[in-house]
């Protein structure tokens, strides 16, 4: 894993091509993580909620999107916690996109902090366990999910909104690419 801290703007390394299959996956994850956060740098808070129409999605979203995620599959289901605030809190039968909505709220420090604190949280989870076999503590969706699947669906969940957050900062400031 990655010693590099996450709120740092510069790209994690890039994973190594011939890595063990956990290495190989916590690289992957860790390198999307890094791409979202420098995506986010050095926007104002106006910036990081500013959509690209049609869409919703601002940037700010995305890393509040993230952060849940992160505690949802890692410290939630993983290692079965209850959800922390401010998770625990929001009605998500009456605002399913909460973290999306409130996210114009959230400074840009507040935002970096909490998918810091998420990433946190996660990365100890991770470097817990030996085997990507194990099983997480609670079911997702009635059924028993391993660590190896977590990281695939973080890897491609990142990887997806990285996408999203690449072609909102080239419509905010022209800024492209990872």
């Amino acid at each position: 894993m990655s010693s590099q801290p996450i709120g740092e703007t510069e790209l994690a390394a890039e994973p190594d091509r011939a890595a063990t299959e956990r290495n190989t996956l916590t690289a992957f994850l860790d390198y999307f993580r890094s791409v979202l956060v420098r995506q986010a740098s050095g926007l104002s808070p106006e910036q990081l909620a500013t959509p690209l129409p049609p869409s919703t999605l601002t940037i700010g979203g995305l890393m509040k999107h993230m952060s849940f995620v992160e505690i949802h599959w890692f410290d939630h289901v993983w290692s079965g916690n209850d959800y922390p605030e401010p998770w625990v809190s929001v009605d998500w039968a009456t605002t399913p996109d909460w973290e999306f909505d409130t996210a114009a709220r959230d400074t840009p420090a507040g935002l970096h902090a909490g998918f810091d604190a998420a990433v946190t949280l996660s990365r100890s989870a991770i470097a817990a366990v030996t085997d990507l076999d194990a099983l997480a503590a609670l079911e997702s969706r009635g059924q028993a999910t391993s660590l190896r699947w977590i990281l695939i669906h973080m890897i491609e969940e990142y990887a997806r909104h990285c996408g999203h957050a690449d072609l909102i900062r080239e419509s905010i400031d022209g800024r492209k690419g990872d």
